[in-house]
Formats: C-alpha cells, sequence, structure tokens
C-alpha cells in the first residue's frame, strides 16, 4: 500500500488552490531516448505541460506567456516538488522533499511522473474551469499510453498520485489566496507609487506566502537602496535615465538586443533550457526530476524572498524618481518630467528585481546541480543567446532590466544576491544524496 506523507506542516507551510491555468499550444521537447520498458523523458514532458497550463491564464496570449512569473514560479514549485518525491521514492537514492513514500520495487518513475505532475496540477485548476482539467486528463492518457500496461505502470500511478495529494495538503493555506493585498501609495520622494501608463499594483501578496524551504521568508533581507542623497544613487540615477529611457537613449545596438530579450518571460526560456540541458547531458528520469525540482523550489523561494524586500523597502522605480528628481534632495539628479521607461513599467516596487531573482535563482540552482559555472547553452527568446557559464546569463539580466528602464542597478544586483542565496540554500536543505 502507498503511504501517504506525514511530516508536519509546521515545517512545510502552504495554500489553497487558487492558480488560474489554461492549457495553450504545447512546446516542443527536445527528443530523448526511451526504453522498451519506460519513457525517460516525462519529468520533461510534464514540465512542458506544466508551463503550458500555467502560463497561459487569461488565453489572450501565446503560451507560457499569460500567467506572470511570481504566480507561475510558485506553482511549478509544488508541480515539481510532487514529481521529485514520487520519482524519488523509486529511485530512492535522495532524501524526499516531505515524508518518504513506499514505492513496490520496480514501480514505473514515467507513471509516477506524469500521475505527480497531473494531479498536482489539476489540484490546482479553479472549479470554474473544467475545460482546463478535461485537456489536463487528455495529456495524461497521452502520456500514460506511452508506458507499457502492467503492475510496475499500476505501481508507479499508485506513488505519483500518493506525492502529488501529499504536496497538495502540505501546501494548504500558504498564502497563495490573499491576492487582495495590495502595495500602499507612497507620496514622499523614495517611496513606491503606480508607474503611468499601467498603473498597476499588483503581486504585493507573494511577500507574505510561506518558503518551500527558506526557514523565514526574511531569510534574504536585502541592505535596500542607496540613501536618496548619496553619490551612490546619483550614480544610478543617472545611470538608467541615460541607458533605460524610451526615447533619446544613448543605447546601442547590441544594448537594445539585450533590453528586448530581457523582457521575455524568464520562466520559459529558463526551464526550456533546463529541458535542453536534460536531453544533452543524458540525465536519468531522477535527475531530471531533482533538477528542475531545485530550480522551481530555488525559483520560489527567492520570488517570495524579493517580493518581501518590495514591500519592505517600497522604493519608487526610475521612471517615477527621473521625474520627481527636484524633491529627492541630491543635486546630482536633474529631473525630466516626461521621461518614460522603454517599456512600461511593472505595477510593484523597484527593490528588488524579480526578473533577477529567477534568473539568479535558476542558474544557480544549476551550478549546485552540475557543480560547475562551466556549461554551455542557449537561451531561446526573440533572439537566441548562447553562454558559455551560468552566471554570463545573470551579468545580462542585471544590465539588461537597467537597459529597460525597469531599475536601478542596485535592484538587480541584490536581486542576484537573493536568488544566488536561495539557491544554495536549497541545495544545503533538500534533496540531499541518501548515505
Amino acid at each position: 500500500m502507498i503511504q501517504p506523507a506525514k511530516r508536519s506542516i509546521a515545517r512545510r507551510w502552504l495554500t489553497t488552490p487558487m492558480a488560474v491555468v489554461v492549457l495553450g499550444a504545447t512546446l516542443l521537447i527536445p527528443a530523448t531516448s526511451v526504453s522498451a520498458a519506460d519513457p525517460t523523458d516525462m519529468v520533461l514532458e510534464w514540465n512542458v505541460n506544466a508551463i503550458n497550463a500555467i502560463g497561459n491564464a487569461n488565453g489572450a496570449t501565446p503560451p507560457g506567456l499569460g500567467q506572470a512569473p511570481p504566480l507561475s514560479g510558485l506553482q511549478l514549485a509544488i508541480v515539481h516538488a510532487a514529481i521529485y518525491d514520487a520519482v524519488n521514492a523509486i529511485d530512492g537514492t535522495h532524501e524526499p522533499y516531505l515524508d518518504p513514500i513506499h514505492a513496490p520495487p520496480g514501480a514505473s518513475e514515467a507513471a509516477a511522473a506524469a500521475t505527480a505532475g497531473h494531479d498536482v496540477l489539476v489540484g490546482l485548476v479553479p472549479a470554474t474551469l473544467p475545460q482546463v482539467t478535461a485537456s489536463l486528463d487528455t495529456l495524461y492518457g497521452i502520456s500514460l499510453g506511452k508506458i507499457p500496461d502492467g503492475q510496475a505502470k499500476t505501481d508507479g500511478i499508485a506513488v505519483g498520485a500518493a506525492a502529488a495529494a501529499a504536496m497538495l495538503a502540505n501546501r494548504v493555506g500558504d498564502g497563495r489566496a490573499n491576492t487582495s493585498r495590495t502595495f500602499p501609495i507612497g507620496t514622499e520622494s523614495g517611496e513606491w507609487r503606480p508607474v503611468p501608463p499601467l498603473n498597476a499594483n499588483v503581486f504585493s501578496w507573494v511577500g507574505d506566502v510561506r518558503p518551500f524551504a527558506l526557514d523565514r521568508t526574511s531569510r534574504l533581507r536585502t541592505e535596500g537602496p542607496p540613501a536618496l542623497d548619496s553619490a551612490q544613487y546619483a550614480i544610478e540615477f543617472n545611470e538608467v535615465k541615460a541607458i533605460g529611457a524610451q526615447t533619446g537613449s544613448t543605447r546601442t545596438a547590441a544594448q537594445n538586443e539585450l533590453a528586448n530579450f530581457i523582457v521575455a518571460n524568464p520562466v520559459v526560456l529558463t526551464h526550456r533550457m533546463f529541458r535542453e540541458l536534460a536531453v544533452s547531458k543524458h540525465l536519468s528520469t531522477a535527475e531530471q526530476a531533482r533538477l528542475f525540482a531545485m530550480g522551481t523550489m530555488s525559483t520560489a523561494d527567492a520570488f517570495i524572498a524579493c517580493w518581501d524586500n518590495k514591500n519592505f523597502h517600497h522604493f519608487w522605480r526610475p521612471q517615477t524618481a527621473i521625474r520627481e528628481a527636484a524633491d529627492d534632495g541630491n543635486p546630482a539628479t536633474e529631473p525630466d518630467a516626461g521621461w518614460l521607461s522603454l517599456f512600461p513599467t511593472p505595477g510593484y516596487p523597484d527593490s528588488p528585481s524579480g526578473y533577477n531573482c529567477i534568473a539568479a535563482a535558476m542558474m544557480h540552482s544549476a551550478i549546485e546541480f552540475f557543480g560547475t559555472d562551466f556549461v554551455s547553452f542557449d537561451l531561446v527568446g526573440p533572439t537566441t543567446r548562447h553562454y558559455d557559464r551560468f552566471t554570463d546569463y545573470v551579468r545580462d539580466a542585471i544590465d539588461g532590466r537597467i537597459l529597460t528602464g525597469f531599475h536601478f542597478r542596485h535592484a538587480d544586483v541584490q536581486a542576484a544576491w537573493i536568488g544566488k542565496k536561495a539557491a544554495q540554500w536549497v541545495a544545503k536543505h533538500e534533496f540531499g544524496a541518501v548515505g
């Protein structure tokens, strides 16, 4: 019999299902070998299914672009933690995330991965979207059809179902349902306020979600922005004013290309790259499950820490700062009442950068998994960018979010620190090798 997980939720906190999920067209995954007994790419298949489902919440944009990264980052961690526990229960080489699940000898890892992924995603679907559940059921049937019938398949399904149920139960009440919270609207210099033309105020609640691995939400609290009257603030102010403007910018052609690349959804970019690395490095099903669990859990905790910092520092965006510089008390900053960021500024405070939290979390989780920074890969967005080190992308992300006009440099640098530390914490405290 499959034993349900029983680890105390005092350590593993979580929320009521609230994710809005709509399936889009299937993203292609690289071809990989499949044995006669069990497919070896089921983790990758259900990563694609999760990205499509979670990433197209409003049905109005291409797959993977509909739901903002702070939301999908949390949901993907729930999916991949369950897939990891299901596959690892059979593989048995690493510590479980939740309490151990008994897996009969020879259970199918592919069936366990598919079932865990499917069941968690269905558990996140609101009752108002039955068509999404039906679409996920169809995909699940396709996945199971690739696995030979027999006791191994039956046992794998049972293991995956137990892992998904334990994960969904564990994440009840974690704060993801408290979506009515907004940021206070500031009035003084340095205080955040909504930025035209979007004038949005969203996602403040993310900072209240209970972490997946961190011992407390404020574990990765940063020093925040420099004082408004400091020389450092003036340097950062004048940098983004010059290179982040919609018109009259000093950006080069190469910088324009980077700015346009860095506004693509980082969840889609990095997960596609992880799938390609899993294939090129010939990772086993268990290794794939652990790689994606490390990456998504690091990202989720980095997002939570990032928004905890945004709530705490509540710092204004460059567009507001540049327009209202006459009141900042710094003689080295000059106002420009009509200054616009290159792209419309998102609806939450500046410090730290959410994009850099995910970029650094994913890259440093890869460093922790592979044991080196020196791995070559491509990121495919509006253009294709080649990298020879994981941290090269982090450096691009830091510069790119200044080029968009979204952030002061400190916000990007401190976010990269959050992502790195979140990944290191996860690697130290979760998914350790048995023995």
